[in-house]
């Protein structure tokens, strides 16, 4: 049985606010740093609510998960710092070249656990 939430309303009013904060930035974003900025704000906001119970398995789910977002978020800073080398512009609608593009591509599939990178789901569902 899990048990129920303990913590604070103010804390938790913030946490579930900032995912609403980092969603808004990601979307009406044009610039690649802002992007991440929306989706690190994102897995901050979420790492708190995956953790608060005090369980093993929480904790190795949380940490799984912070592993896999980390490494696809420096993935998405590549690519983007890739594409405005190669490119010269920092713009999301410009991200012409190829590598950059696959990179991105690969860093987003991860991100989100899209087959064919979903080996840390199965075992994220399995932490939880």
């Amino acid at each position: 049985k899990i048990p129920p939430l303990s913590m604070n309303p103010y804390v938790l009013t913030i946490l579930i606010s900032s995912l609403g904060l980092g969603t808004t930035l990601t979307f009406a974003s044009s610039h690649w740093l802002l992007a991440w900025m929306g989706l690190e704000v994102n897995t901050l906001a979420i790492l708190p609510l995956m953790a608060q119970h005090h369980h093993p398995r929480a904790v190795e789910a949380t940490t799984k998960y912070f592993l896999t977002q980390a490494t696809a978020a420096a993935m998405i800073l590549f690519a983007s710092t890739t594409n405005a080398w190669l490119v010269g512009e920092w713009d999301i609608n410009n991200l012409s070249h190829p590598l950059a593009t696959t990179m991105a591509i690969a860093a987003l599939a991860l991100k989100i656990g899209l087959a064919p990178v979903t080996f840390w789901l199965q075992s994220f569902e399995d932490s939880t």
